[in-house]
């Protein structure tokens, strides 16, 4: 069974940072692109970053230079480290395994606020 948990969502004032975790089980982590995606408040889901199984990186371009995704196939995990954040990156994140319609867990709630 296919299963992703989020973690290290919460409140941070404006130029914060948050590492975001995701730990999945249930397939082999090491051959699926895995995706950040998130839904801000009253918001279609949007996509922030993925990285595929040889390492290459793709970020959103209001994201690019501030959020550093990374993997540790060890681990079976996928992190997003956010750095100098902002209020409109409030949202609750979602990682997402394989493609933009695949397995996703239930998200981790990020609030960028004073």
């Amino acid at each position: 069974q296919v299963q992703l948990v989020e973690s290290g969502g919460g409140l941070v004032q404006p130029g914060g940072s948050l590492r975001l975790s995701c730990v999945t089980s249930g397939f082999t982590f090491r051959k699926c692109r895995m995706y950040w995606f998130r839904q801000a408040p009253g918001k279609g889901l949007e996509w922030v970053s993925y990285i595929t199984t040889g390492g290459n990186l793709y970020y959103q371009d209001s994201v690019k230079g501030r959020f550093t995704i990374s993997r540790d196939n060890d681990k079976n995990t996928v992190y997003l480290q956010m750095n100098a954040l902002k209020s409109e990156d409030t949202a609750v994140y979602y990682c997402v395994k394989d493609n933009p319609s695949g397995p996703r867990g239930k998200g981790t709630l990020v609030t960028v606020s004073s």
